[in-house]
């Protein structure tokens, strides 16, 4: 059996597995009190672009919202309005969300095909060597993607020219979820295993290569220690988390690590100059300083509740809510400022911002765009 069907067949299994470790009770969440209006909200639109799942975050750039459903509607909505600027169905299930730079978007099909759009047309498209659940990233006139067998792979976003092509060596179990992907200064930035790995953006050359979390498991889905989405970065300093395993900060300008602390969770991170916040896979707040990695405070007034990744904003850092909640909180202590809520179907897409806005999408499709007062 080749390697593609190998990492694939051990995805599956790993699904399995997990389904049959949730065991036939869970503990009881925490019971939410009345709703905190200690800060005020407004809704400023809402839109729908179809159901979606695990990864379909939406994309903002150039002043506009993209977003895309499993079933292939891929739609761009003013940021300030929500009114539509484009929308298109490709007719055929994407494995992915949308990457966009504001002028082009790029999605990636179930049957592994790129295509690239502008305008809501179809601009190029390119067959990929193996599945991609991560978004593709659209920077510099490129369009760079990061497949399941690890391979980081950049597409010239004019014409979909092949311009490089890097595969790192890691364990064959894959998560089907979005991998670390991002644009740093001149730096392109992947999470490769428990590894943070910067790239020449034009040739794919390694420039530098920091561990964040060792594989330490005795089986394959113990040894997972992906680097998730979303990431945290303020300057040149990234904070990433491993899956199931830590959190760490990464100088990307010297390719060195700041700091990593053992961390039980399962979403990415997010955070301000100050603060890297968190939610352990048990519903555990954390917040650790930016610049030692020192707990600075944990929370469990969430605790068992399904929680995804922070997005910080000013004075609060809002968590999205399995539930279909957005609970926005303290950046000082993690307590409640307010509660937002949306059509009551699972968040299971990172929250974005727009602008001065906060966007959340549901599995439903439902776009909401909310802006602090």
């Amino acid at each position: 059996m080749s390697r593609r069907r190998v990492a694939l067949a051990l995805l599956l299994a790993s699904a399995v597995l997990a389904a049959c470790s949730s065991g036939p009770t869970r503990p009881q969440p925490t019971p939410l009190g009345p709703a905190s209006a200690l800060i005020g909200t407004r809704l400023i639109w809402s839109a729908n672009v179809g159901e979606a799942g695990v990864g379909f975050v939406p994309a903002v750039a150039g002043g506009r919202v993209v977003a895309a459903s499993a079933a292939g509607v891929v739609a761009a909505f003013d940021r300030t309005s929500g009114a539509d600027v484009w929308r298109v169905d490709l007719r055929t299930p994407l494995s992915a969300g949308v990457g966009s730079d504001g002028e082009t978007a790029a999605v990636i099909t179930a049957d592994n095909l790129l295509l690239a759009l502008a305008d809501g047309k179809e601009r190029w498209r390119v067959r990929l060597g193996a599945r991609s659940f991560t978004p593709p990233l659209v920077a510099g006139g490129r369009v760079f993607v990061f497949t399941a067998d690890r391979s980081v792979v950049a597409y010239d976003a004019a014409n979909g020219a092949r311009l490089w092509s890097q595969t790192r060596t890691a364990d064959p179990l894959v998560l089907s979820r979005p991998a670390a992907l991002a644009a740093v200064g001149d730096t392109l930035v992947a999470g490769v295993s428990g590894r943070l790995v910067g790239f020449n953006p034009d040739n794919g050359a390694v420039r530098w290569e920091v561990p964040v979390a060792s594989a330490r498991g005795t089986n394959e889905v113990e040894r997972l220690v992906d680097i998730v989405a979303p990431v945290s970065r303020i300057g040149g300093t990234v904070c990433v988390r491993a899956y199931g395993a830590a959190v760490g900060c990464v100088d990307t300008q010297r390719g060195q690590p700041v700091w990593t602390r053992p961390a039980n969770g399962t979403s990415g991170v997010h955070g301000d100059d100050r603060l890297v916040f968190g939610t352990e896979s048990d519903g555990t707040l954390v917040a650790w300083r930016r610049d030692s990695g020192e707990p600075a405070w944990r929370s469990e007034r969430l605790k068992h509740h399904p929680l995804g990744a922070p997005l910080a904003l000013g004075r609060v850092f809002a968590v999205p809510d399995g539930n279909g909640l957005v609970h926005l909180l303290s950046r000082e202590d993690g307590s409640e400022m307010a509660r937002l809520t949306t059509d009551g179907s699972p968040i299971v897409s990172p929250l974005v911002l727009a602008g001065d806005a906060l966007v959340a999408m549901t599995s439903r499709g439902n776009l909401y765009a909310w802006r602090p007062q």
